[in-house]
């Protein structure tokens, strides 16, 4: 463990820079590693290099099902990186060669503003905000918006109610409670504005029987630091007290199993920090206090993330099962049953956040399962396998979003069948 230790620091120590940040920072010549991790020494040596340097940032976590991790790698760390592939024989792939490249591709050259708001390109906040305050306007009989409060810096975090009646069961969506996930927010304003123009007759059943509370940008700080800084920033943007590494993930910030079984970090510089407590994050605590006072309205429970193509339920702080976990798997082959019969054939797994993919306590999902007693709740992780990763093209927004309608149309039906809702 020593060794380790040493040689990790010495690689940190070789690349590190103290250049300013600049105004918005590049990702010229950053690469991303596909790693197959064969031994705990391997998962330490990388979790090593992640935390103690901004030249390496982990992607995707190593998780069971196919025993990888993705590192996106400096081009400053690159020799010292693969030095230490060789050195501890861990067999790679380069997945990204160039990074900035894919943030290019991301944005047009030029802005269209003829043709509105649509799903080809990626949107920034202020404009998904006037989106949404258009569509509160041209439905007004059967939409509402709802402010769940305010974030560190003082925006609004907003959400809208969908409904076609009174006492209807309830969805509730949160989405892009990860900054750098743009296309979750993407998904969900198509998923908001297919609910209230689709003529399809099961998007119309959809719409017209339940209650549906979907928040599409709900770490509104982190989605505008993305856009404006820093493409590959996921974190919210609270500084730390005792530190100079800003922000905490938000998935790990809940008070349900709180930091349990390693399932987040204690380090503020870690992607997966969880905070000091829970409810560290003001966004996270108001987002319970909205959850809390609405909890008899709504039976499920999503949340919107890339990357990976995963359907994951409780529980994330244990490879424990949960009760009605037979129940979950099989709304969870229906989802991903009806996504692979579309012409793209994605496929999706299902499964455990613990069991399938990796230990994550703190979760919403899990809070709003085991504290709120919603037991229909999934987390939905989006395109791709890691082609891309978090720079999924706008070519595949529309694909996104039509698998997503047929994984929920299917999700849905299920549940009802199977009594929850």
């Amino acid at each position: 463990m020593r060794s380790i230790w040493l040689l990790a620091t010495l690689a940190v120590l070789a690349s590190a820079r103290t250049l300013k940040e600049p105004a918005k920072l590049s990702y010229e010549g950053y690469e991303v590693y596909q790693l197959n991790i064969r031994n705990k020494i391997h998962l330490q040596l990388i979790n090593k290099l992640t935390e103690m340097s901004n030249e390496y940032n982990i992607w995707k976590d190593y998780e069971e099902y196919s025993k990888q991790v993705h590192v996106m790698v400096s081009p400053k760390a690159k020799s010292h990186f693969q030095l230490l592939l060789k050195l501890f024989g861990i067999s790679n792939e380069l997945m990204i060669a160039n990074v900035q490249r894919l943030i290019d591709a991301e944005q047009p050259v030029t802005r269209d503003s003829g043709d509105g708001f649509g799903w080809k390109r990626y949107y920034e906040l202020e404009e998904i905000e006037a989106w949404l305050d258009s569509i509160l306007a041209a439905y007004p009989s059967v939409t509402e918006g709802f402010t769940i409060g305010k974030s560190f810096e003082g925006r609004t975090i907003r959400g809208i109610k969908i409904s076609h009646g009174t006492n209807k069961p309830g969805i509730f969506i949160e989405s892009n409670i990860h900054a750098r996930e743009w296309i979750t927010s993407a998904t969900a304003t198509w998923f908001i504005n297919e609910l209230l123009s689709s003529k399809q007759t099961a998007v119309r059943s959809l719409a017209d029987n339940y209650d549906w509370y979907i928040v599409p940008v709900f770490n509104v700080d982190g989605f505008e630091y993305s856009h404006r800084k820093d493409r590959m920033w996921r974190k919210t943007r609270q500084p730390h007290p005792t530190n100079n590494c800003i922000g905490v993930d938000g998935n790990r910030n809940f008070d349900s199993h709180f930091m349990e079984n390693g399932g987040a970090s204690d380090n503020p510089c870690s992607e997966t920090f969880a905070g000091a407590a829970p409810w560290s994050e003001p966004e996270t605590k108001a987002l319970s206090d909205y959850v809390t006072s609405i909890k008899d309205k709504f039976n499920v429970y999503l949340s919107f993330h890339s990357y990976g193509q995963w359907l994951l339920t409780p529980y994330g702080h244990t490879m424990v099962l949960p009760p009605n976990y037979d129940h979950l798997q099989d709304i969870g082959a229906a989802f991903a049953g009806a996504i692979k019969s579309l012409p793209y054939a994605t496929e999706y797994v299902h499964g455990s956040t613990a069991t399938v993919l990796y230990v994550a306590s703190g979760s919403s999902v899990d809070w709003a399962y085991n504290e709120l007693d919603k037991k229909v709740g999934f987390t939905i992780e989006y395109r791709d396998k890691g082609r891309f990763g978090f720079l999924l093209p706008p070519a595949q927004i529309l694909p996104n979003c039509e698998e997503l309608m047929a994984g929920m149309i299917a999700l849905i039906d299920k549940t009802k069948q199977l009594g929850y809702l």
